[in-house]
């Protein structure tokens, strides 16, 4: 490794360059720049001036192509419990492409909470479908300024989530049990709250927002974060819970229920089931 090189790119980087801008200075490819600067985020100052250009950039080449506005949406200048909740969902069970957004998920109940908080910023109806094998619904926003927004929001959520307050904290540990969650009950000896996720990084953030709120937590290789005991399980109860309405899929072959049941109450009967 080039240790020099990797200083210089980090101490441009602390100076608040971008990396196009490090390039520039170094003589050096991206990729080779990439490595030394992905942990370290630019300014919220510098990422808001990349936002207004990239808005600015985008409608001006929307017109000169249509000939007419695009679909506007109100872009929101501060992070509340209700932005982390809806950017939360698209990064777990959602897509943020460079031509649209889109949420995935079984219950009918998130579907209409991602549309609702959308909806706050973007006045347009989402496109809608329905997976009739799977019973999967999805719903999608095709707008190129409103997906490059909230691709760069759900990247600074990412790098600032741990320093946040602690109900937006709540939310975004929500929108992951809501998303990527089930709740494993079988006695005698299976009472655990399981999250998956590919990306270890963010079973990494989850783990230590839990232990935030008073919840241990363990990271189980290759993709899962575990909660198990009583304690545990009742304080994630209170503190955070599955949503109403956010049911397992009974149909499933391997179903040990044979019915939908909401997953807060098989959390509720495994907290219960525990002799006192």
């Amino acid at each position: 490794m080039d240790i020099a090189f990797k200083e210089q790119c980090v101490t441009l980087r602390k100076k608040n360059y971008s990396i196009i801008e490090i390039m520039k200075e170094t003589g050096r490819p991206k990729t080779s720049i990439y490595e030394h600067i992905k942990d370290i985020p630019l300014s919220h100052a510098r990422m808001e001036q990349y936002r207004v250009a990239s808005g600015e950039h985008i409608r001006k080449f929307a017109l000169a192509r249509k000939g007419k506005s695009v679909r506007a949406f109100r872009p929101f200048r501060s992070w509340s419990p209700e932005t982390v909740l809806l950017v939360a969902h698209l990064l777990f069970d959602g897509e943020i492409v460079r031509t649209k957004c889109v949420y995935n998920n079984r219950s009918e109940a998130l579907i209409e909470r991602v549309k609702m908080l959308l909806n706050q910023w973007y006045d347009f109806e989402p496109k809608r479908y329905e997976n009739l094998m799977t019973g999967v619904h999805r719903i999608s926003y095709h707008n190129v300024a409103l997906a490059i927004f909230l691709h760069e929001k759900s990247q600074e959520l990412l790098s600032r989530i741990l320093t946040m307050p602690l109900d937006f904290k709540r939310e975004f540990i929500r929108a992951f049990f809501d998303d990527e969650g089930c709740m494993d009950f079988r006695l005698p000896g299976h009472r655990r709250v399981r999250g998956y996720q590919k990306d270890i990084r963010i079973l990494q953030i989850i783990k230590v927002l839990l232990a935030d709120l008073g919840i241990k937590a363990r990271i189980q290789l290759p993709n899962e974060v575990v909660i198990i005991g009583k304690e545990n399980l009742l304080r994630f109860e209170q503190e955070i819970n599955f949503s109403h309405g956010v049911y397992i899929n009974g149909k499933r072959s391997n179903s040990r229920w044979k019915k939908d049941l909401e997953k807060r109450a098989i959390l509720r009967m495994a907290i219960e089931s525990y002799q006192s």
